[in-house]
């Protein structure tokens, strides 16, 4: 086999050969003295040790105490879509207080945050506006009127934090972008608003039923003085059907203090008579002889309510 070399391969050779004759001394003549070449010591490499403060940099810090308490507390606050919280595209949660719903939106896709109708939009306000688009419209008119709270994200993998004031609450939503899922919606039911419209139908019901019922008006008897102090409260009047006293105090009772009924013996010795409050009256379970009605600490108010001869009912009424 051939082997062709470069003609620049013998060249290092003919370099030190040249090198070599020019250093042979002539015939004759003393040889020249060697000298010797410094010694050149390369010291061997150190290894330095990293400095504590890089050591400690390298380990990742433990939260403390507090901030895995208040991680919990919110991973336990956190509401997740549910499947059977679906109405067609949009996740319904029921609102509570002190709830964090989370929302999973994705890059070109806009989620909407549904109110309730009727309610009024005061502030958003989100952790991160820099890589979150966030804007608000409505839709309807009038009492139906529905406020919407538009997000979209600039990319994925991204989180924050959303809070939404109206004039009837506040809202918390935990943001997080995907690749490319998105909640098209999201809205409420409201259970505690639910719960007060019952109550509040349940006592205009109760308002509107009569007193008593199986009553003839010509068992009514209004033979009872009403004397004392004048507190707000003062009742109108009170009668009885020969079996049950009725007390009448005016509408404001319903959103004042009521007097509790004390039933007064002949000794003068007060005590606490078992009646029950229908509307804005009282109905106690017997006819009563003398009654006081008492409220107060320091000045305390005390209206009497006395039975008195049919007579003298009208004139003993002050």
């Amino acid at each position: 086999m051939t082997r062709h070399l470069s003609p620049l391969c013998g060249f290092p050779l003919l370099v030190l050969g040249a090198a070599a004759a020019a250093q042979t001394p002539p015939p004759g003549s003393a040889p020249a003295p060697v000298q010797s070449a410094p010694s050149q010591a390369r010291s061997a490499p150190v290894a330095v040790a990293p400095a504590a403060s890089a050591r400690r940099a390298a380990r990742p810090r433990k939260p403390s105490r507090i901030e895995r308490r208040v991680a919990s507390a919110n991973r336990a606050a956190t509401r997740e879509p549910a499947a059977a919280g679906f109405v067609n595209a949009v996740q319904v949660y029921p609102f509570s207080e002190g709830t964090l719903y989370q929302l999973y939106a994705a890059p070109e896709r806009v989620t909407d945050i549904a109110l309730q109708p009727g309610e009024a939009l005061i502030s958003v306000a989100a952790g991160d506006t820099a890589r979150w688009v966030i804007g608000d419209t409505s839709s309807g008119d009038g009492a139906a009127r529905r406020t919407h709270v538009l997000v979209k994200p600039f990319a994925a993998g991204l989180a924050t934090n959303l809070i939404i004031t109206t004039d009837r609450r506040a809202y918390h939503v935990a943001l997080r972008s995907t690749a490319s899922t998105a909640m098209v919606a999201l809205s409420w039911t409201y259970p505690a608003d639910a719960l007060l419209a019952l109550k509040r139908e349940a006592a205009e019901r109760e308002a509107r039923a009569p007193v008593a019922s199986e009553i003839a008006p010509e068992q009514l008897r209004f033979n009872y003085a009403i004397t004392g102090d004048r507190p707000a409260w003062r009742p109108l009047r009170a009668f009885d059907d020969g079996r049950r006293t009725y007390v009448e105090f005016p509408a404001s009772l319903a959103v004042g203090e009521a007097p509790p009924l004390f039933l007064v013996g002949r000794d003068g010795e007060a005590q606490l008579v078992n009646y029950r409050v229908q509307g804005r009256f009282y109905v106690v379970d017997r006819i009563l002889d003398t009654a006081e009605l008492r409220l107060g600490l320091k000045r305390q108010d005390i209206v009497r309510i006395s039975r008195v001869a049919e007579a003298n009912a009208k004139g003993r009424r002050s």
